[in-house]
């Protein structure tokens, strides 16, 4: 069966260090690379960050792969995971587009060594980078209670609705330094853009 594209489109050309990051991480590149091709049209690449991960259940690996793609107006975001229960006959690709406009947060988080020396031997630990344009929400739950410790009553519930569309975490010991920096990067690029 040969792969499904879109090529009564006109399309952008990606970026070779683009390309090559994804076929870097050996994660269905063709796929991908056709997916972001496919959902940015003919809009010209102003960044783009690349993360890609594995997590264990039980005994199988399941491989993830998270790519954003900055354009003039426009964020796309494109997630690719193996098929149901670790399947590797089988993929799921995902492309969103979100308007920088629409953008209500921009997120760059870092977890620094040693801050009382930095930039001298102090280092970066963990990254996140964490967007938020209002299309998903987490809502945190608790018992409710009262300042009387003796108070046995049921005073319900309480929580806090967090906005929390998208956040990636990567760090030198897992990712690589060269990875890590280009979180922080893109994310200062990102914040530029939003306004």
């Amino acid at each position: 069966m040969s792969p499904v594209t879109h090529l009564d489109q006109t399309r952008t050309v990606l970026p070779a260090d683009l390309v090559h990051q994804i076929s870097e991480c050996g994660f269905y590149p063709e796929l991908v690379t056709d997916t972001i091709a496919s959902g940015l049209g003919s809009q010209p690449v102003v960044g783009h960050l690349v993360h890609h991960e594995a997590t264990f259940a039980g005994h199988e690996v399941q491989r993830h792969i998270t790519v954003l793609v900055l354009t003039e107006r426009q964020l796309l975001i494109c997630h690719t995971d193996d098929g149901d229960d670790g399947a590797t006959d089988r993929a799921l690709t995902t492309s969103e587009v979100v308007a920088l406009r629409a953008i209500d947060s921009v997120v760059v988080t870092r977890s620094v060594s040693k801050p009382q020396s930095y930039g001298e031997d102090s280092e970066v630990v963990e990254t996140w980078l964490t967007l938020v344009w209002g299309a998903a929400r987490r809502l945190d739950l608790g018992p409710a209670s009262c300042d009387d410790p003796s108070c046995d009553a049921d005073h319900g519930w309480t929580g806090m609705q967090v906005p929390n569309d998208l956040t990636v975490r990567m760090s030198p010991v897992g990712d690589g330094d060269s990875n890590t920096r280009r979180l922080l990067d893109f994310g200062a690029l990102l914040q530029s853009r939003v306004g």
